[in-house]
């Protein structure tokens, strides 16, 4: 049993004292969300804007960290003899097909010393690393975390996609396309703005009829008043009397006669015969006078009645309106016809204005759409190609200043294991032995009384 134990022990202890003490730097990574992670769907708006939570962010950024790729860049950046000098000058000496396969199991010793560990949803990642050499292992770490923030653009960022550009040109075309329709069918059906003039007849149309109500109710206006004037102007006389001259003859006569009697009476007597003949007729004439017999109509003036020719005036001018408002409405007539023939001839064709319209407006909005993406996928990819805002070094990892061995452990466990194998020796040993090796086990083991033993003979 002692030389089972010395033998195992003293194998484990030379085990121990070839172990090497190592050196373990460590660096943590804040991690936010950034633009990268924001969707942005290529075309239409379906879940834009949509987001991972923190424990999906934090996996993607740890996944990035535990890249191959990752530390093959940083090996290749360092020198693969400076991290590990052994495979560094095999890697020298190497044919050129061997070197990828020494590459290969460098990355792969380096991901075994390398630890990169997260708590749930905390957005805090610890990055340690395990060499021989203290400084190595700050500047590795150091360095990976410098490549880590450019390798993720390019995991992350998508490079420039010429299908945006390919859509925007097929788009473009159609545009073209759609466009030559809709001015050939402006041009063909002679207009120049569809809504506009639509819009326009039908406002024309309005006013039209608001007008022919307005001629209407004008010409029945003027028309009462015309048939009023005509039978005013039945009832009035044409001419009337202007003035009449009074008629004075047998006063003038009379007159005349007395002064001749005046005349005679100064050159004959009273009872004179051409005195008493003058007063007869003086008699005679006053006689028929007083009678009425001598009286005769004056002259008399007649001339055009006032009130008749203003009425024939009026009439005149409601007759000449009458004809106007009349004329006004058969062109107000023939003019809204023709605007509702108009109105109807955009109503059939609408449809396919609306058609053509409504394409050439939705592949403009297509060309704006993809032209806005393209600018604005270029503008984020510069952005996030030279900043990486969203993460942030917590801590850089520093030469650390005290190491850890295993040959502490490997003692202890060399020492258990070994007096195990030493107590499992020793029981193999007894229960594999000839005989009993003392006379109360040969008394158990058989059931029987021991009489008496005799001593052991040398051989």
């Amino acid at each position: 049993m002692v030389a089972v134990f010395l033998l195992i022990f003293l194998i484990g202890l030379g085990f121990a004292l070839t172990l090497k003490k190592t050196y373990t730097a460590g660096s943590s990574v804040l991690i936010q969300l950034g633009q990268e992670y924001v969707y942005e769907p290529r075309a239409g708006d379906a879940a834009r804007g949509a987001v991972p939570d923190t424990d999906g962010l934090v996996a993607s950024e740890t996944e990035i960290l535990m890249s191959g790729q990752l530390r093959e860049r940083v090996l290749r950046k360092l020198g693969l003899g400076v991290v590990y000098p052994k495979l560094g000058a095999k890697y020298d000496q190497a044919a050129p097909a061997e070197k990828p396969l020494i590459m290969a199991k460098a990355v792969q010793a380096m991901g075994e010393s390398m630890n990169v560990s997260a708590a749930p949803a905390n957005p805090i990642v610890r990055i340690s690393f395990e060499h021989d050499d203290p400084v190595i292992a700050a500047k590795v770490l150091n360095t990976y975390l410098e490549e880590y923030l450019i390798y993720r653009r390019s995991v992350l960022i998508q490079p420039a996609s010429p299908v945006l550009e390919r859509q925007r040109v097929l788009f473009e075309e159609r545009l073209a396309d759609a466009d030559a329709a809709y001015q050939d069918f402006l041009a063909t059906n002679n207009i120049g703005d569809f809504a506009a003039q639509k819009t326009g007849l039908t406002q024309t149309i309005g006013q039209l009829e608001g007008q022919k109500y307005t001629i209407e109710a004008s010409l029945q206006e003027r028309q009462g008043r015309l048939a009023s004037l005509e039978a005013q102007l039945a009832q009035i006389s044409p001419e009337i009397g202007l003035y009449r001259d009074a008629n004075t003859s047998d006063s003038d006569k009379l007159a005349q006669l007395k002064l001749q009697r005046e005349d005679l009476l100064s050159r004959y007597k009273a009872g004179s015969q051409p005195v008493l003949d003058v007063e007869a007729q003086i008699r005679q004439l006053e006689s028929g006078m007083a009678s009425g017999r001598t009286t005769a109509p004056g002259a008399r003036r007649v001339g055009v009645n006032p009130v008749y020719q203003t009425l024939q005036t009026e009439k005149i001018q409601l007759s000449a309106e009458i004809a106007s408002l009349k004329s006004l409405r058969d062109a107000n007539l023939q003019q809204y016809e023709q605007a509702t023939a108009q109105l109807q001839r955009f109503a059939a064709i609408e449809p396919q204005f609306q058609e053509l319209s409504s394409d050439r407006d939705l592949l403009q909005n297509n060309v704006r759409d993809f032209s806005m993406k393209e600018q604005q996928d270029e503008a984020a990819r510069m952005i996030a190609g030279e900043t990486n805002d969203n993460i942030r070094i917590v801590q850089r990892a520093s030469p650390p200043a005290k190491g850890t061995s295993l040959r502490r452990p490997v003692l202890i466990l060399a020492f258990l294991f070994a007096g195990f194998s030493a107590l499992c020796a020793g029981l193999l040993r007894m229960f594999l032995r000839p005989g009993m090796p003392t006379p109360a086990s040969a008394s158990r083991t058989l059931d029987l009384p021991v009489l008496g033993a005799a001593p052991l003979k040398a051989r």
